[in-house]
C-alpha cells in the first residue's frame, strides 16, 4: 500500500510539473514506474499465496511472478546505475557541458534500460536459465539451485550476477565516491568564504539524496542476494524457510522507501503532496502556490 500510494504521488507530481522537469529527473520517474509496476504485478499474488500458506496457481503463474520480479528488479538496478553516472557527469562537468544531457538523451537511455531488462527477463523463457519457486514456497524467482545442476543454469546465473548486479553496483559506488571527492574538494576551495554558495549546498543535497536512494535499494536486496548466493552452493533445505522468507520480504520493501526520501529532502515535493492531500479533501495546511511560481524548480532533484 505504501509503495503504491507513495510512488503514485511521485508520478502525479511529475505529471503536474512535467514542464519543469530536468532531464535527470526522468530517471527518478522511471524508478517510480518500476517500483509501482512491481507492487501491482507481484504483491497481490504473493499476499494471496501467503494467506493460503502455499503458492496459488501452477507453473504459469510462477513463471509470470518470477518474470515480473526479474524485469522490474533489473530495471530499478540499471536506473539507479544510470542516475549515478549522470550525477557524476553533471558534477564533474562545466555548466555548459552538463546541459548537453538533454531529455531526449535520457529518454533513449530509459528505453535502453527497459529493453535490457526485458531481454534478461525473457532469456529463461527461451531456454537460457530457469524460473522456479522459492524455498519457502509462496513466491517464485530465478532457480538458483540450477547453478550446479546444469551448465545452462551455471552460465546464466553467473552472467546475470555479473552484468545485472556486480557491475552496476560497483559503478554506483565508484560514481558516488567520485562525486563525494569532487564535493569535498569544492568545499575546501570555498572554506574561507563566509557564505557557501547556494549551488554548492544544492549539489550536496542532491548527492546525499541520490546516495540514500541507492543505499536503500542495495541494502534491501543484499540479504536476499546473500541467501540466494548461499543456495547456489548449498542445498536450499540447509536454510530454514523463515531465513529465506525474511530477506525476500525485506527486498520487496525497497519499492516503498524512495517517496519518503523525496519527502524529506525536497520542499517542493512536500508542498505538492500537501496540495494533493488538500485536493483529496484532507484538511492540511499548505504553502501558497505563489511559492511555486517564485521558485520554479523540479520536485525530486532540488530543494
Amino acid at each position: 500500500v505504501l509503495t503504491i500510494l507513495g510512488n503514485s504521488a511521485v508520478l502525479a507530481t511529475a505529471v503536474k510539473r512535467s514542464s519543469l522537469l530536468k532531464s535527470p529527473e526522468l530517471l527518478t520517474v522511471n524508478l517510480a514506474i518500476a517500483d509501482i509496476g512491481m507492487a501491482i504485478s507481484m504483491y497481490p499474488l504473493a499476499i494471496a499465496s501467503a494467506w493460503n500458506h502455499a503458492w496459488l496457481g501452477g507453473d504459469a503463474s510462477c513463471i509470470y511472478y518470477a518474470l515480473m520480479g526479474f524485469l522490474f528488479g533489473v530495471c530499478s538496478m540499471m536506473t539507479l546505475c544510470a542516475m549515478a553516472v549522470i550525477r557524476f557527469l553533471v558534477t564533474n562537468s562545466s555548466k555548459s557541458n552538463s546541459n548537453k544531457i538533454t531529455k531526449n538523451t535520457v529518454r533513449v537511455l530509459i528505453t535502453f534500460i527497459w529493453l535490457y531488462s526485458l531481454l534478461w527477463a525473457i532469456l529463461p523463457l527461451v531456454g537460457w536459465g530457469y524460473y522456479g519457486p522459492e524455498p519457502f514456497g509462496i513466491s517464485c524467482t530465478i532457480a538458483w539451485s540450477k547453478f550446479h545442476n546444469s551448465s545452462n543454469g551455471f552460465s546464466f546465473i553467473l552472467s546475470m550476477f555479473l552484468l545485472c548486479t556486480v557491475l552496476p553496483a560497483l559503478t554506483i559506488v565508484a560514481c558516488y565516491l567520485g562525486i563525494a571527492w569532487k564535493v569535498h574538494k569544492a568545499y575546501q576551495e570555498i572554506q574561507n568564504i563566509d557564505r557557501i554558495p547556494n549551488a554548492a549546498k544544492l549539489e550536496k543535497k542532491l548527492t546525499l539524496m541520490a546516495v540514500l536512494i541507492s543505499v536503500g535499494f542495495l541494502s534491501s536486496w543484499t540479504p536476499y542476494a546473500a541467501a540466494s548466493f548461499w543456495s547456489i552452493f548449498n542445498s536450499s533445505d540447509s536454510l530454514q524457510p523463515i531465513v529465506t522468507l525474511l530477506p525476500c520480504l525485506f527486498a520487496k520493501s525497497s519499492t516503498a522507501y524512495n517517496p519518503f526520501i523525496y519527502y524529506i529532502f525536497s520542499k517542493t515535493f512536500r508542498r505538492e503532496i500537501k496540495q494533493l492531500q488538500c485536493c483529496c479533501g484532507w484538511q492540511v495546511h499548505f504553502f501558497s502556490t505563489n511559492n511555486s511560481a517564485e521558485n520554479p524548480v523540479s520536485m525530486m532533484w532540488s530543494g
